[in-house]
């Protein structure tokens, strides 16, 4: 299948646009937007809870969706837990894995993490007692695996990564990770920060033989407002509920109550039953690209930028990250000098072209690289060269502005 921007109508409404800003959210696809529609005509009914057909068709909908995600990343629909987002994903395990630590123990991080797999540990730490040490990355934002062993000890009890930075692009070696991680404390849970790694490289959870991963549908032509956290079958049986509520209990009573089976006990209340329905288009359609299709498209348009980019720019711009470009998947942070990043982000802006200016919710990275913000471009399938040449046309023009 050969993609095509006419996949996604946002392109009819808005035919000048150039969107270099899939890492913060990619777009939509008709074939979602459509099923989105789907069940609000026909069969806008509550899961789980009806007896009636309405009802039926939209928890079978439902529930196809856990099966196509559990097929996509190769766990049992029972590990498949849909939450609102990755954010969501990873806070619900650092409430639910919460009494698994005690004073003393170790998390692990790395710089690079995203807010969203930083601060939870981070709050847990301070909750619990325990030491949040933090695994820095070389100068190409790649994992030194003597610091892991350094680091880790019989006494760190969990360890989460990101699987892609969101500003380096870097992707991390995960499996090994993990292998050195389990070699030195059988007893350490890996949780993989997987939101910037599901739309470009396929995942096999068996393979990588991590504990938890999280990833959200936004980043992968799905609807906004749906999550995924996979987790072992045995792991999370033995988790207490993050929230509380409707459908996740098989028993309420005055004084104790019985919680239903994975993946229901963490799924409390009515969740976004359009968008994980929906959700499975978006599946579809990355099924149906393929990731090695994905893959040498985004390497073609990732060598084209970052070549143009120095060709234009010489000495003045510097590209952060790996300069192996096939260890590097669909993100350019960069710095112009002399020029804000914001100023960039918004004159660009108004051009109708779309890149994302500032921190990326990467503060203690940021800090390291003494920057205080960053320009960053990132690609999908929809990106061509036609795009990128317009960025750097226009971004050529930003320059002479600021040189005047």
């Amino acid at each position: 299948m050969k993609l095509t921007k006419q996949d996604f109508p946002i392109f009819a409404h808005h035919p000048d646009l150039v969107y270099l800003d899939s890492a913060a959210t990619s777009l939509k696809p008709a074939s979602v937007i459509a099923k989105n529609v789907e069940y609000y005509e026909q069969y806008s009914a509550n899961i789980a809870r009806g007896l009636y057909s309405l009802s039926e068709q939209a928890t079978t909908e439902y529930e196809k969706t856990r099966e196509m995600t559990a097929e996509l990343i190769n766990a049992k629909p029972e590990e498949i837990i849909f939450t609102r987002g990755t954010t969501e994903s990873i806070n619900l395990l650092s409430y639910s894995l919460e009494s698994r630590l005690k004073e003393g123990d170790e998390i692990l991080v790395t710089i690079a993490e995203h807010h969203s797999n930083f601060l939870p540990w981070q709050a847990l730490a301070l909750r619990t007692k325990a030491t949040l040490k933090i695994l820095e990355l070389d100068a190409d934002g790649q994992v030194n695996f003597e610091d892991i062993k350094r680091l880790i000890t019989p006494r760190t009890k969990i360890f989460a990564l990101t699987f892609v930075s969101n500003v380096l692009g870097t992707i991390h070696p995960v499996k090994d990770i993990i292998s050195t991680a389990k070699a030195i404390n059988p007893e350490i849970l890996t949780i993989i920060d997987a939101a910037q790694a599901i739309a470009h490289l396929p995942i096999d959870v068996q393979n990588l033989n991590c504990d938890f991963l999280a990833f959200s549908s936004h980043k992968m032509f799905g609807p906004t407002g749906v999550g995924v956290l996979y987790g072992k079958l045995t792991l999370l049986e033995a988790m207490t509920p993050f929230q509380y509520g409707g459908e996740m209990v098989l028993e309420a009573k005055r004084k104790n109550s019985v919680f239903k089976n994975s993946p229901h006990k963490f799924e409390a209340g009515t969740p976004d039953i359009a968008g994980v329905i929906a959700f499975q288009e978006a599946i579809k359609y990355l099924q149906t690209l393929g990731y090695g299709t994905i893959r040498t498209h985004e390497l073609d348009i990732l060598n084209y930028a970052s070549d143009k980019l120095q060709e234009a720019f010489g000495d003045a711009i510097t590209l952060f990250g790996t300069k192996d470009i096939s260890k590097r998947s669909g993100v350019i942070a960069f710095s112009l000098a002399g020029i804000h990043p914001h100023d960039i982000a918004q004159m660009l802006g108004e051009q109708n072209i779309c890149i994302r200016a500032g921190q990326h919710c990467t503060t203690p990275l940021h800090d390291t690289l003494g920057l205080p913000a960053t320009a960053r471009l990132s690609v999908s399938m929809y990106t061509d060269r036609k795009d990128i040449a317009k960025f750097i046309e226009e971004l050529k023009k930003i320059q002479g502005l600021f040189e005047k």
